[in-house]
């Protein structure tokens, strides 16, 4: 059975990563207005993996007898400076996720609730994962400067993300 308080903030974390989700949906959206395909392929992957990251938490409190909430979920931006704007705030966002994680993880061992340890130590280790791969093509942006070619090759290679 989940206590009560790991419960609440299952279902917290199910709205940040529903949110996160629709945060990079709305990335995806403002690629595509800007005509950059493989960026916007590669941040509708990352919306469905968030989906799928809030699934894990749904699952988690349904399988232990307890009660899924959803909350409202905020609006997200929708316009950014360049494609370099948004992987530097994609990032903070992940590190966001990760405190959150990290604060997960804090409640569920003074909890000592070991199946939920179990579960957050799969996001212990996505979210080094996923930091990574957001600082890889955040600093690849940032060796390219204003160099639109290569903007252009980055893009392309995005696009591939499967």
């Amino acid at each position: 059975m989940i206590s009560q308080k790991i419960q609440e903030a299952f279902n917290k974390q199910i709205n940040e990563e529903i949110f996160s989700s629709y945060l990079y949906l709305s990335m995806a959206a403002y690629f595509d207005s800007i005509n950059f395909p493989g960026f916007a392929q590669w941040m509708k992957k990352q919306s469905q993996e968030e989906t799928e990251h809030a699934m894990k938490f749904y699952h988690h409190i349904v399988e232990r007898g307890g009660t899924v909430e959803l909350f409202e979920i905020k609006e997200p931006k929708k316009k950014w400076e360049s494609p370099l704007n948004i992987f530097e705030e994609s990032l903070d966002h992940e590190k966001f996720i990760t405190r959150c994680i990290d604060n997960l993880m804090d409640l569920a061992v003074k909890e000592k609730d070991y199946a939920s340890i179990n579960l957050l130590n799969w996001y212990v280790n996505e979210q080094v994962e996923e930091e990574n791969h957001f600082t890889g093509i955040l600093e690849n942006l940032k060796r390219i400067g204003s160099h639109n070619h290569l903007l252009l090759m980055i893009d392309h290679e995005l696009g591939g993300r499967k």
